[in-house]
């Protein structure tokens, strides 16, 4: 398999975790508050990822040194990104935040061509833009569109979205001169220092510290947060910071619409949603568009190496 065919499985593993990654949030916030949900989570995923890093040899120093280059980053991802998301989540259906997602390709291809100096065809715009009118039409035909959206909710999803389409941006440009297995680990410790300290100060300003691991009493919570911990922050930190030191920020950006279609697709085989006609239209939509984008000829400032090989 070659390093661009690698990349792209990369990418569609992500949009595959990260669509069904909605309905584990979902239940999770069932049990906890979204400080708690994402303590724990982090938590499950910088274990993990230490116990992974130990069995690579990477010393400690190297790991200090990433720390300086990466922190920034990781302030946009994974700290804004899934915080936004988590307390947007809570006000905010799944149909509205898909609508407010659909407008990632859109800042990472003007924040592409602004700092990375990449370029896209006018096919590449035009696929670009069939993919997020592909997930507004399933959205608008779902009802989302009369649903009155919560202001706050609706901005809180924005930002998260705008913090991804930054990460994506910036990711790539690191990805030049920092190894992708350094910057997962960094940004998941910088998320399990920030969300742990922040759900930990919150029970010990309201008095309910012993409440920090209840949700765990729950089979279903823990469940999800070992999903949520290892698959959906983990695994996707890595597989997005390859991907991306291979593919165009703007590229990797159009594989998540592919979220939605998974999203339904879940919502029809565990939760035994129905499926209507303009389900099926809007995911060819997007399933063009990706296509479109992916196939049409990519001009770029420079070439890149991958880290990886």
């Amino acid at each position: 398999m070659s390093v661009k065919s690698r990349a792209y499985s990369a990418a569609i593993l992500v949009a595959i975790i990260i669509g069904l990654s909605f309905m584990f949030v979902k239940i999770s916030l069932q049990f906890a508050t979204p400080l708690d949900a994402l303590a724990h989570r982090f938590s499950i995923a910088f274990m993990g990822m230490t116990l992974f890093m130990a069995s690579t040899g990477i010393s400690l120093g190297a790991v200090r040194s990433g720390v300086k280059k990466i922190v920034f980053l990781a302030a946009f991802y994974p700290v804004m990104f899934f915080g936004f998301q988590a307390f947007g989540m809570q006000t905010v259906s799944s149909a509205e935040a898909g609508i407010i997602q659909a407008a990632v390709p859109v800042f990472t291809l003007m924040l592409s061509a602004l700092w990375l100096k990449e370029t896209s065809s006018l096919k590449q715009k035009l696929a670009i833009g069939l993919s997020v009118l592909g997930v507004v039409y399933i959205m608008l035909m779902n009802g989302a569109g009369s649903s009155g959206f919560l202001l706050a909710g609706m901005i809180l999803i924005l930002l998260s979205v705008m913090s991804q389409s930054v990460y994506q941006v910036l990711t790539r440009k690191l990805t030049r001169n920092v190894s992708v297995l350094l910057i997962t680990y960094v940004s998941t410790l910088v998320g399990f220092l920030v969300f742990n300290a922040a759900s930990l100060t919150q029970h010990v300003l309201n008095g309910t510290i012993t409440a920090f691991f209840q949700p765990f009493s729950h089979a279903d919570y823990t469940f999800a947060t070992l999903y949520l911990g290892i698959l959906s922050t983990l695994v996707t930190s890595y597989l997005t910071a390859y991907a991306l030191s291979v593919l165009p920020a703007f590229q990797m950006s159009v594989f998540g619409n592919l979220t939605i279609v998974i999203t339904m697709a879940a919502g029809m085989i565990f939760l035994q949603e129905p499926l209507y006609g303009y389900h099926y239209i809007g995911a060819l939509m997007i399933i063009l568009g990706v296509i479109g984008a992916n196939t049409a000829r990519v001009k770029e400032s420079q070439t890149l190496v991958p880290i990886i090989k």
